[in-house]
Parts: C-alpha cells; structure tokens; sequence
C-alpha cells in the first residue's frame, strides 16, 4: 500500500494541476517574504549609501554584514528541535523572524550613513540574522509541503515571488527615493512584509511523514552524518563544490549592479521603472518556463540549459559597460539577465530541496544554501576591489565573473549528469 502511494506521488501531475493547488500559493507569499529583507540589504541600502557619496569599497564592507545568510546551519538545529506548541514547527519560527524583520528593516532608515556608517553596518548585520532565520523555516517548511513531483514546479512559483520581491527595494523604493526622504522609503518598503505575515497566520503545519529530531544533539549531529554517509564522501564533497560555484560568477557579477547602473549615468526613476520592470517580466516569463521545463525534462538537464544561459548573461553587462548610457541597452541586458539567472536559480533550488532529507530538513537545507549564499557575502567588497582598487573597471570585471562560472558548469558532468533523472 505505501509503495503504491509514493509511486503516485512520485509521478509527475499535469501543468494545469500542479498551478492550481494552494501550495503553490503558499510558496509565492513566503517566496515574497523570504526575498524582500535579502533584497533591500543588495539593492536598497547600496543605492542608499551611494547616493550619500559612500565609497564602493565601503559599500562592500558593510555588504560583509550580509554573512548570517552563509552560517544559517550552525543554528538551523534549534528550527528542527524547538517549537511554540500551538504554532508547531515551522510557524514558530516564521512568524517570529518576520516580527523582527519589520521592526529592523523600519528602523535602519533612521540611521546617517556620513555620520554612523559602523552602525549602518551593524543594522545590515542584524536584518541578515533575522532573514536567514526566516529562510531556514521557510525552506522547510517548504521541503516538507511539497511532493518530489512537485519540487521544480513548487520552486519555480517560489524563486520567481522571491526575485519579484526584488521590484520593492529595487524599483518602486527607489523611484519614491526621489520624492521622500531615505526613512520613509525604508519604512513604506517594510510595510510590503505584510502578505507574508498573513500567509504565516493562515496556513497550517505540513502534515509530516518524517521523523523530526527527539534531542537537540540528534538536531545538530544526525543532519551531517545522514548527508555524508548517504553514498560516499567524494560525491558528498562533489556536491558542496557544486553548491559554492554554480552562482559564483552570477553572484559576483550581479553583488554592485546598482552602483554600476549610477555610475553609467541612469537616475534612480530610470534604474527603478526601466531597469527593474524589464527584469520582473523577464523573471515571470523565465520563472514559468523553467518549472514547466523542468516537469518535462527534470532538474539535472534544467541545471545545464539554464546554466549555459545564466553565464551568457554575465556578457550582456559587459558589453553594456562599454556603451554609452543608453535605456535600450540597459533594458535588454536586464531583460537577458533575470530570464537566465532567473532560469539557472529556479533549478539550483530544487536540485537543493532534491538533496535534502526531511527527517532534517531546516538543518540540511540550511547548510545546502548557506554553501550557496557564501559567494554572494563577499562577491560585494570583491567587486568594489576589483572596479575600483584594481582599476580594472566595469568591463573587465564582468569578464572575469564570466570566468568564474565556467567551473560550477564543469561540475555539473558529476553531481547532475544529463541521462540520470529522478524526477
């Protein structure tokens, strides 16, 4: 009875199906909440700071605050263990984190940034901690919401209310930027966490058919051990590779694109309704397609078409720095960009949820995208390095991220062959 079960739900559902059904509801509010903090801290607050004639360097500097989204595991255990009965396990600490998420978010724009940079940076680093937290639950909650059929689809609906979420800070934030002053931008732009609180308060806990850790030292030791005793410790190590380097060129292209777009000379109005609406359209049209391409073909050959595009886009940029300002170009670089980093990330997550095990899912997922968001903790104060202590400028960098995603592309040939498919 249960082997018929599994092999039902295993079984990929029809498109039409798949869509309408309330998880993928679920996912699109919680994909909107879980990228909102992560986006003002890459697009709003380097547009803040630049405006108030802060060096890049230093905007990479306080871009090092963002490093809780790459140690997430070390407290992901206490998300798997410990719960507020009444709201259960992935609720409790939802719910918690998005509390903390509008009181931070609301009260760094009362900051100066000629005058307290240092607690600028503290503020950033505060918010990281509060949003990684959120991520951990919502990633498993989302793990345990979702069938294995339903996981590319699910994680598409997901990344794309993710990156749509990035139209807040990085578009209609800045085009208010122009209107009001830097605190009631920060204040307005936290009042968009709103739907996902209420997500939060009307879904119910995932009915689980894992068992979740009984002690603590079972929460912090079982993830790792069941990880790296799963097959054997060179496709376990293969793995961890796979997840450091398959955005890194991505990661490190896209870590100062706000301050490249001032640089070339687009206003705020411009960057926040061409730049940004050109790329939340591309988002959806790539966010759509990758869920739907990957029912057909599965995840290991959805991570090698997506990721061929995500790396030409790297290009589009270059080759846009060395163009005069001109909205045309700006608007299909961007365009290029959000459909193949758009298509590459939606693949990237699932093949994450793939990985993970639900006896462990906050702890495992967490580790997975930790290992994933390392790159984009440092990629800022890198590119900063690279444009300007280097003085290698806009072109050349966009060169040299390019080349750094040739080897997450290499290590595709292990870790996701084209011919095996288990979805």
């Amino acid at each position: 009875m249960n082997a018929r079960q599994n092999n039902k739900e295993d079984k990929a559902p029809s498109f039409a199906k798949a869509v309408w059904n309330p998880r993928m509801l679920i996912c699109i509010a919680l994909g909107f909440s879980s990228g909102l903090p992560l986006y003002v801290l890459l697009q709003l607050v380097p547009a803040w700071l630049r405006r108030s004639h802060i060096d890049l360097t230093s905007i990479g500097i306080v871009g090092l605050a963002q490093i809780p989204y790459a140690w997430k595991f070390l407290w992901a255990p206490l998300c798997d263990r410990f719960n507020i009965k009444f709201l259960g396990r992935r609720r409790t600490w939802i719910l918690g984190s998005q509390t903390l998420l509008i009181l931070s978010m609301a009260c760094i724009g009362l900051l100066s940034p000629s005058d307290t940079l240092g607690a600028i940076t503290a503020a950033t680093f505060i918010i990281a901690v509060f949003s990684a937290t959120q991520d951990i639950a919502i990633d498993a909650y989302r793990r345990e919401l979702l069938p294995d059929a339903e996981l590319g689809l699910g994680n598409s609906f997901f990344v794309n209310a993710y990156r749509m979420a990035g139209l807040i800070p990085g578009g209609v934030s800045l085009i208010i930027a122009d209107s009001v002053s830097w605190p009631s931008v920060f204040l307005i732009t936290t009042l968009f966490m709103i739907p996902g609180i209420l997500c939060s308060l009307l879904m119910k806990e995932p009915t689980l058919t894992a068992h979740p850790p009984r002690t603590l030292r079972e929460a912090i030791i079982g993830p790792f051990h069941e990880f790296f005793t799963r097959s054997d410790l060179k496709f376990a190590l293969l793995i961890l590779a796979f997840l450091l380097l398959y955005k890194f060129g991505d990661n490190l292209a896209t870590a100062q694109l706000t301050p490249f777009y001032i640089d070339m000379g687009f206003s705020n109005t411009q960057i926040g309704a061409v730049a940004k609406l050109i790329g939340f359209w591309s988002m959806v049209v790539g966010s759509f397609l990758g869920g739907l391409i990957m029912l057909r073909i599965g995840i290991n050959r959805a991570l090698w078409l997506f990721g061929s595009l995500q790396l030409l886009s790297i290009i589009g940029f270059a080759l846009l720095s060395m163009t005069e300002m001109n909205i045309s170009y700006l608007g299909l670089a961007v365009g290029f960009e959000y459909l193949g980093v758009g298509l590459g990330t939606t693949a990237f997550v699932a093949f994450i949820a793939e990985q993970t095990n639900k006896n462990f899912s906050a702890t495992q997922f967490a580790l997975f995208s930790s290992i994933f968001a390392l790159p984009r903790s440092i990629t800022g104060l890198v590119a900063g390095f690279i444009v300007e202590k280097m003085g290698l400028g806009w072109t050349r960098f966009f060169v040299i991220s390019a080349i750094t995603a040739l080897p997450g592309m290499v290590l595709l040939y292990w870790v996701a062959p084209w011919n095996r498919q288990k979805l």
